[in-house]
């Protein structure tokens, strides 16, 4: 889809519910996070009228509470991206948007319900996304740094994506999936291992989502 910042690529899911979705990485996951068109896409969600976004994320644990194969819904992030674009102001008129809750509480809401409505017992209901700016992974060092300054998890995709949603008024939402431990929480990282850990949630992954887009609906 062309939009007034370049092409967002979509495709529509076989939901109950009229669902598209936003291919943040390409067809053939060929995009870094940090060549990836944000804007692009999130006035794609505009030009579509969608209701809300629900995002999900493969991320590393910082909090050592946290394993592989936990679901966070995420409720606020710390940003360390670098050369995003990260808003949709430009020249002429802006406005200062207010973060305090930068994850929609009703977004937040239908994914807590759906993850209980699907049994599934390793989730928690918080956390602090810290997004870098990729594509390599992060030190042990700014792993230590990141849990000094109140970090749950880590990854590459979610600024300026949340930030722009919330600029152009769309309710936001993350589910996260932790894929791995952050630098030396574990021997090594491989973004194999993170493949293999999104493959093996993906059908928990499609329940949840579909779960938290029909609660959604209801309450439109």
């Amino acid at each position: 889809m062309r939009t007034r910042y370049g092409i967002a690529r979509l495709a529509e899911l076989d939901f109950k519910i009229r669902t598209i979705v936003l291919i943040r990485h390409g067809t053939k996951h060929f995009l870094p996070p940090h060549l990836i068109n944000y804007r692009a896409n999130i006035q794609a969600a505009k030009d579509l009228r969608v209701d809300f976004i629900i995002a999900t994320a493969a991320v590393g644990a910082i909090n050592p509470s946290l394993s592989i194969g936990t679901y966070v819904v995420l409720d606020q992030f710390i940003d360390f991206t670098t050369s995003r674009k990260t808003t949709f102001f430009h020249d002429g008129s802006f406005r200062h948007t207010d973060m305090t809750n930068p994850y929609s509480l009703d977004v937040r809401k239908a994914l807590i319900k759906a993850l209980r409505q699907n049994s599934l017992s390793k989730y928690k209901t918080r956390g602090t996304y810290v997004c870098t700016e990729g594509p390599r992974y992060e030190t042990q060092a700014e792993i230590r740094m990141f849990r000094k300054l109140g970090a749950d998890v880590i990854g590459m995709t979610g600024v300026p994506e949340v930030v722009l949603a919330n600029e152009i008024g769309i309710p936001y939402g993350t589910l996260a999936y932790v894929t791995n431990m952050g630098a030396g929480m574990q021997a090594k990282i491989s973004q194999e291992e993170v493949e293999a850990q999104m493959l093996r949630s993906s059908e928990d992954m499609k329940r949840i989502i579909s779960s938290a887009i029909e609660e959604m609906a209801l309450h439109k």
